[in-house]
């Protein structure tokens, strides 16, 4: 729930419905956080804060102190969203991404670090690029989207990240997943995603997206049942 309308009385019942779900977290601005972590510790949802968002247009700096205060106050996981413009400037400009993501990476310590791409802003050679550039850091995730962009997460872009991750440098890359987000709010285009390769799925229409998914399992078990 990221939305600027969002009060603290919404990101309680976010984190109510997200334990019933047993979901892997919840997602919020940085200063809903300290309501998700006080409604959510003791459980095993993570509470996840975002760095830089929407644009990631802020200096590699800020996002540097920010997340260390995200995890000051309790963030378990930073979504850190990448310059975008400042890697489609070329080859310096890519060096300065890797600069800032190695940064972003260090100052978190044990807690993950997923960078958003923004797929949306990307041709599929560059989504492969920014996701090679990820693992090398030893980013925790790559994620597609914000949401605040022109569309979420295509297959297209999972098969460019895909690429990325196999191409890296880093010996540890295989450590690196992928978390589709954006735009997903059906269980059909949920399931697509992790057919191709997502190891996460964020979605503001979880609870309508579980609630097929249970469906569509008991009438296969009721087939089975049956026969």
């Amino acid at each position: 729930m990221l939305k600027a309308d969002a009060t603290p009385q919404m990101i309680s019942a976010l984190c109510a419905e997200a334990i019933q779900l047993e979901c892997a977290a919840v997602c919020v601005n940085p200063v809903n956080l300290p309501v998700a972590v006080r409604d959510l510790d003791g459980t095993s949802v993570l509470p996840i804060t975002v760095i830089g968002f929407p644009l990631g247009a802020v200096p590699a700096s800020w996002k540097v102190e920010e997340t260390r205060r995200a995890i000051d106050m309790g963030a378990r996981e930073i979504d850190m969203v990448m310059n975008v413009g400042l890697f489609l400037s070329g080859p310096d400009g890519r060096r300065g991404v890797a600069e800032e993501f190695s940064a972003v990476v260090s100052a978190a310590g044990d807690i993950p670090v997923k960078v958003i791409i923004e797929t949306a802003l990307m041709t599929p050679d560059s989504t492969q690029l920014a996701a090679m550039i990820c693992a090398d850091s030893g980013a925790a995730f790559v994620k597609t989207s914000t949401g605040f962009s022109s569309r979420g997460a295509s297959l297209e872009d999972l098969a460019a990240i895909v690429a990325g991750i196999k191409a890296s440098q880093n010996s540890k890359t295989q450590a690196t997943r992928i978390k589709a987000s954006g735009g997903i709010r059906t269980l059909e285009q949920a399931l697509s995603m992790i057919a191709a390769g997502a190891h996460r799925v964020g979605s503001s229409n979880t609870v309508a997206i579980l609630r097929d998914f249970t469906d569509l399992f008991a009438a296969a078990e009721a087939r089975r049942v049956k026969k």
